[in-house]
């Protein structure tokens, strides 16, 4: 089964997939300090390891194979794998036995074989079994005892046990003795002289759990074939907190030299979020009187729910808007903590005052929402979808909030939606007057490559009829959805250009009326 994970997409041009595997006694917070540093150029792919990290249940139990099992599954089809501590020793083992989904491997304060053998450095095994049998009898006592030798050797010793102290690790229980069983068993030293991939070893000058004293023994198992092992000066066995800094440009520059990273050119998007906000914040007063389609599609979303359970903790409304759906979502979901958020300040003012008190309400984008991991259990969002650019960051956003189990039901516009008009402007002149909207098949392939999440779409077309071709142009900027293209015409259409776009428009009158097409996409994102 997929593990607790989350996905970061790139906040730029994406370069490669990163996995990054905790160590024992820790979970994926601690490699917050190293997140901000490596996602301007990586998509990254962080999880807690049952068995491992403290108050996540060994699921896996203490077959190793069902672990790595469970760490792909929640894993992207090909990564470079980065390993902590134990999650160095995973990450190596993972990529010999899969070679076709690792494109590197870089271990951090981690040595091939953690318990001390004939001619290998390591911890005393008398000592290891003591300590497993501290964590067996009092694992509570064990892991402050555990936490107080990762800090060893940090330059300021007592600020960074706060840090660690902080992460929200749960309750240590027995359930860490599987990821001691995996310590003590594993045993790297004949697999990095044969590991198809690209491999660098970082150590700590100042471990007290992983000495540097390791650095020769690894780098003589590679003689055939010289690793990259380095010893890092001023540094404890807590490297991702103790020196993210210096930890991301050794990793962006080991990736760079071996040719690991790739440019990938992303599709820019078509307008500024600050443009879209400011757009229907102006809007926010006037939104109702003309949003008809809105409410018609947002009504036939809300029988999406039909089916789904009544026992919702916490219901986000996504681009709440004016808050017309607040009420009932509310009455649908009583007992449930109702959440509004909008990327419009103007919009979410509005809806406060609109709306009964109970609710809370929140001005951010979509595609960075500023709510914790796994605490929501319903999104509902109508018509919002179609202003974020970046499906993978979207999706990628989703599945982090909702809880296991949750659901988001959503709405988006496609690319043919207002395709009379489109077709009119374009008989005279190439500039782009009318929005595009992304293909639902842009956001099926960016859920393909969401692990522990399952997308499906239904398209339905919605036809609006007008009288004249001014009165949905005047509509439009009613809501706030005018042209917002980065490449539309500057300055004001010239009336000869105008007057041609309606005389073609009316080409498409038909029973006295004139149509305009939207394709609305139906989507339900379910939380594995």
């Amino acid at each position: 089964m997929p593990l607790h994970y989350e996905y970061l997409p790139a906040t730029g041009t994406p370069q490669q997939e990163l996995v990054l595997l905790h160590g024992w006694g820790c979970n994926l917070e601690v490699w917050r300090p190293l997140l901000v540093l490596l996602r301007p150029w990586a998509n990254i792919t962080v999880l807690d390891i049952p068995g491992v990290a403290p108050g996540c249940d060994a699921t896996a139990g203490p077959d190793l194979a069902d672990l790595i099992a469970n760490i792909l599954d929640s894993c992207p089809a090909q990564a470079v794998y980065v390993g902590w501590s134990l999650g160095g020793l995973l990450a190596t083992e993972l990529a010999h036995q899969n070679p076709e989904r690792a494109s590197a491997v870089i271990t951090l304060c981690s040595n091939p074989m953690f318990v001390a053998g004939p001619g290998w450095p390591g911890m005393d095994a008398a000592v290891f079994a003591d300590f497993a049998h501290g964590v067996k009898e009092h694992p509570g006592a064990a892991l402050k005892r555990f936490d107080t030798l990762q800090v060893t050797g940090a330059r300021q010793p007592r600020a960074l046990l706060r840090q660690l102290q902080s992460l929200g690790r749960g309750s240590a229980t027995g359930e860490m003795l599987a990821g001691l069983a995996w310590l003590q068993a594993l045993d790297m030293r004949e697999i990095l002289p044969v590991l198809q991939q690209p491999q660098l070893h970082l150590l700590a000058a100042g471990d007290a759990l992983v000495s540097p004293d390791v650095a020769p023994c690894i780098a003589a198992l590679a003689a055939e074939k010289p690793v990259p092992v380095e010893v890092l000066p001023g540094a404890c066995h807590l490297a991702p907190l103790d020196i993210p800094e210096l930890l991301a440009r050794k990793i962006r520059g080991f990736l760079d030299a071996t040719g690991v990273l790739q440019e990938c050119q992303g599709r820019a998007p078509d307008w500024e979020k600050a443009a879209v906000a400011a757009s229907f914040s102006r809007a926010a007063s006037g939104y109702d009187s003309v949003a008809q389609l809105q409410r018609n599609v947002g009504e036939h979303l809300l029988s999406c729910l039909d089916e789904a359970p009544d026992t919702a903790g916490t219901v986000l409304d996504l681009g709440c808007g004016t808050g017309y759906f607040c009420a009932p979502l509310r009455a649908r979901y009583p007992k449930a903590q109702y959440l509004g958020l909008d990327l419009a300040s103007g919009m979410v003012d509005y809806a406060r005052k609109r709306c009964e008190p109970g609710g809370e309400w929140l001005v951010a984008d979509a595609e960075s929402l500023p709510l914790a991991s796994e605490s929501i259990d319903l999104v509902f969002s109508s018509l919002t979808v179609q202003w974020c650019a970046r499906p993978e960051h979207l999706l990628a956003e989703l599945s982090r909030i909702l809880r296991p189990g949750g659901l988001c039901v959503f709405t988006s516009l496609g690319p043919d939606t207002l395709s009379e008009l489109r077709a009119a402007w374009a008989t005279v002149d190439e500039h782009q007057h009318v929005n595009t909207f992304l293909p639902g098949a842009d956001l099926l392939a960016a859920a393909e490559r969401l692990p522990g999440t399952v997308l499906s779409l239904q398209e339905q077309i919605y036809c609006m009829e007008y009288t004249r071709v001014r009165d949905l142009l005047d509509e439009l900027k009613t809501l706030g959805a005018h042209n917002m293209n980065r490449s539309r015409p500057a300055g004001l259409t010239p009336r000869r250009a105008l007057q041609g776009m309606l005389q073609a428009y009316e080409t498409k009158r038909s029973n006295g009326v004139l149509p305009a097409t939207y394709e609305v996409i139906f989507g339900v994102l379910k939380k594995l």
